[in-house]
């Protein structure tokens, strides 16, 4: 449960910019890198919200969420100095939270000793009529009722634009079966917007 202490320090982080305090992206990725603890505070209240927006979509639970943050931003002062400028900085930042959320997937995985592959019908959309009712917000508490296979599957495809190979290669799985399991979720949610209208 999120506390109103909470909720304000993310409305402060989400206010927060980079620029308004005087500093650059690139002295805030030197600071970081030379491992200025202030630099690295800034980075943190300033993506943090973003990202754990991220973790939510893609963990069981509000501390699975938290778990993955905490882990996302140690990778990202391990490795800062490696951004090489190819892209935005925050994408750069996304992807990790994205990998580091998938790896979370597959550890849960291997240690469960199954996958789900269930074969299923190809749903082309949710069902745009039966989604006007529903607020964004609803909708993703729907996407967090699905299993973690389909979630995954889903947010890469829907919500972050992973094409079927970059989701094949990204989770280690064939096209067929990231084709497969995002018609699953599709049906499953189509089945529960159908439901909440």
């Amino acid at each position: 449960m999120i506390k109103i202490v909470d909720l304000y320090q993310i409305y402060i982080r989400m206010v927060t910019n980079i620029h308004s305090i005087g500093i650059s992206e690139d002295e805030l990725r030197q600071g970081c890198i030379d491992g200025r603890a202030g630099h690295q505070r800034l980075l943190y209240d300033y993506y943090s919200p973003k990202m754990f927006g991220i973790c939510l979509r893609y963990a069981n639970d509000y501390h699975h969420a938290e778990d993955i943050l905490q882990e996302g931003f140690i990778k990202i002062f391990r490795s800062i100095d490696r951004f090489r400028g190819d892209g935005s900085f925050e994408g750069w930042i996304k992807r990790i939270f994205i990998n580091t959320a998938i790896e979370h997937y597959r550890k849960s995985v291997n240690h469960s000793g199954h996958a789900e592959l269930e074969p299923s019908i190809v749903i082309r959309h949710i069902g745009e009529k039966a989604t006007d009712n529903l607020a964004t917000q609803d909708l993703m508490k729907l996407v967090q009722q699905l299993s973690p296979g389909y979630r995954t599957i889903f947010n890469l495809y829907v919500i972050e634009g992973y094409s079927h190979r970059e989701i094949a290669e990204t989770m280690s799985i064939s096209e067929g079966t990231s084709k497969s399991q995002l018609a699953r979720a599709r049906n499953i949610l189509k089945k529960l917007v159908q439901s909440q209208v």
